[in-house]
This record gives C-alpha cells, structure tokens and sequence, in this order.
C-alpha cells in the first residue's frame, strides 16, 4: 500500500492528529490540492477527499514578503480563532463573525503588524477591511505564518495575512498568497478542523514535501 503524504511528514508534533498539506506542483504553479488526513495511533488516514484548491499568483515561496503573492512554505498551525463575513458554519473553533471596522493588519511599521484589529482607522500599509472581501471572507481560518507560535513576534516586512478562504471568483483564482478553496469545501475543511486534535497545516511543491 503507497504510504500517504501525511506519513511522509516527519517534523509534525507527537499531539498533532491532524494535518491539513497544500501540495502543487513545483514553486511556480498556482493550482494546488489539500488533502485532510487524521492520525489514529501511528496512522496517517485521508479525512476527506482531495480537494482543489488555488494559491499566490507567483506560487510557492520559501521566503515570503510583504506585497508579494507568494504562498509561504513550511509547517503551520490554525489560528485559535476563525473569522467570516457569515455566521459560524459549526466550526469548533471560537468564531468571531466580522463587522465594520474589523481588518487584518498589514502595516510593518504598526505594533500590530499580522493580527486582527479593530479600528475606525485604517491601520496603513495592505491593511484588508475583512468585512469588504465578500466573497472571499465568508468564512476563513489563519495560518500562523510570521507570527506566533511560529514565531514569537511577526517580523516586519515578512508578510502578513495568510488564510485558508474561499474563491474570490466562481471557479477560482490565484490569491495574494493564501490558500483558496470553493464554498463548500472549504467549509468541510473549517467544520473538520478540531483544535483539540492540534491541527498542523503543511505549504509546499509537492516534490519538497519531505522537507517536513
């Protein structure tokens, strides 16, 4: 039997018993699939089916900045909160539903750089008005690139704003960098998601996933 790619993961945490992998073929491509796998003793299982999935407009990069959209490889976790223009789907994960005034900052120059905010200003740079990115931002989960736990302050410049979304457009998009997918699986994925199964998301080409 042809091992999955989840067993091919050798950095995963011994807690993580699930992992969410946005593989594509090489760094260029802007297509991508997401494979759910749930681990039960030493047993990597696929959760759901593959699912298509699109990502930055110049594809893959191992060093990500700001204002370029590149997905940023490595291994990541969920963000202890999701977000959406729309009510909670039944997502297990505290739910914040977004309003006027909610963005993302993007400013590197703002102590708040790569974190929600709520402010009736714009908090400068690429900050992104959550509310306004309909469709985009129906709903979406954080990917903890360049900030913590996978580091302890996002560094500035480094980039900002890394979701699991849906489509901008029917049929799908390349994006800024985050990952896309369409309405519904998206929503299979949000909804499977368990924060007590300390989910691990992986980014990479395909052919560099041993890395990980």
């Amino acid at each position: 039997m042809k091992p999955t790619r989840a067993a091919q993961l050798t950095t995963l945490p011994p807690d993580a018993r699930q992992v969410v992998i946005v593989t594509g073929d090489g760094y260029r491509t802007t297509h991508a699939t997401v494979e759910a796998y749930a681990r039960s003793g030493d047993q990597w299982s696929p959760a759901l089916p593959a699912l298509p999935a699109r990502i930055g407009a110049e594809g893959f990069s191992d060093q990500h900045v700001e204002g370029v959209p590149t997905t940023p490889t490595g291994v990541y976790v969920v963000g202890p909160t999701m977000y959406g223009i729309a009510a909670d789907p039944g997502v297990r994960y505290p739910y914040h539903r977004v309003a006027a005034d909610d963005w993302w900052n993007a400013n590197p120059d703002s102590p708040h750089y790569n974190s929600f905010q709520r402010s009736d200003l714009h908090p400068g740079g690429h900050s992104e008005a959550l509310w306004q990115e309909d469709p985009a931002y129906t709903h979406f989960a954080v990917i903890t690139y360049n900030m913590p736990p996978t580091v302890a302050t996002p560094v500035p410049n480094a980039g900002s704003g890394i979701f699991l979304h849906e489509f901008s457009r029917a049929g799908g998009n390349p994006t800024a960098g985050c990952v896309s997918l369409s309405h519904q699986h998206l929503v299979d994925v949000l909804t499977w998601l368990d924060p007590g199964a300390s989910p691990h998301i992986v980014l990479a080409p395909a052919e560099h996933l041993g890395r990980y």
